[in-house]
């Protein structure tokens, strides 16, 4: 016979796991119409924010975090949630916007969930690995979100000279870059549960950024 109590854990485990799932792409679908709508309704810089790849990334590494799986399943947690949003956005855009519908299969479409899959897997499974004990591999999944707001700060930074692109481009830029900054710093030492880790991880969180402003320039971001 079955032992009774191994059956009902067995169900208290799938059914939460159903819950997750649910979870996860019920904020995909926030995620991907709050997007939109936050960034026509924000001022400038908040709205850039909004339009931010890197608070994109943060969802997915929030998402591995609450998850408190391995990483694998943070990982496909964090594609989920963001390949979700991408297809939401342009949705809520087609609706309340009257953008073209074909957006959601159109290669730009495609390209943003591609880009959905890579920052979902990877700042997903960061985020799971944030519970991690080996003490060489939490400094550096708790660096992630701050690094990737300042390589994007540093971008921002970067551009933000660009002549073609208006005379507030430049004060909009710098004030996002700013807020960046400063959140990403916030989030390192809020996530990190001693000071050592607080430590490790900022200094893994410059290394880190380095990388990240490297592959938002190799991905066309910085132009």
């Amino acid at each position: 016979m079955t032992d009774p109590k191994i059956s009902m854990t067995t169900t208290n485990r799938e059914v939460r796991r159903r819950h997750q799932v649910l979870t996860v792409a019920a904020c995909g679908v926030l995620l991907g119409a709050v997007d939109l709508l936050l960034q026509r309704t924000l001022p400038y810089p908040w709205a850039n924010l909004a339009n931010s790849s890197a608070v994109w990334a943060l969802g997915a590494f929030g998402i591995g975090w609450w998850l408190r799986a391995g990483w694998w399943r943070s990982a496909l947690a964090g594609i989920v949630l963001l390949v979700v949003a991408v297809q939401v956005y342009h949705l809520t855009a087609a609706v309340v916007m009257d953008d073209d519908v074909q957006m959601l299969w159109s290669p730009t479409g495609i390209m943003w969930s591609a880009f959905g899959v890579l920052a979902g897997a990877l700042f997903g499974a960061a985020g799971g690995l944030t519970h991690d004990r080996r003490p060489w591999l939490r400094p550096i999944a708790v660096a992630m979100p701050g690094a990737v707001l300042l390589a994007e700060a540093a971008m921002l930074v970067d551009r933000s000279d660009n002549p073609g692109r208006g005379p507030n481009y430049r004060t909009d830029s710098l004030q996002t870059a700013a807020i960046e900054a400063i959140l990403g710093v916030a989030l390192i030492l809020l996530v990190a549960r001693t000071n050592r880790v607080r430590l490790l991880a900022l200094t893994a969180a410059i290394v880190l950024a380095a990388i990240g402003f490297a592959g938002f320039t190799v991905a066309g971001f910085g132009d």
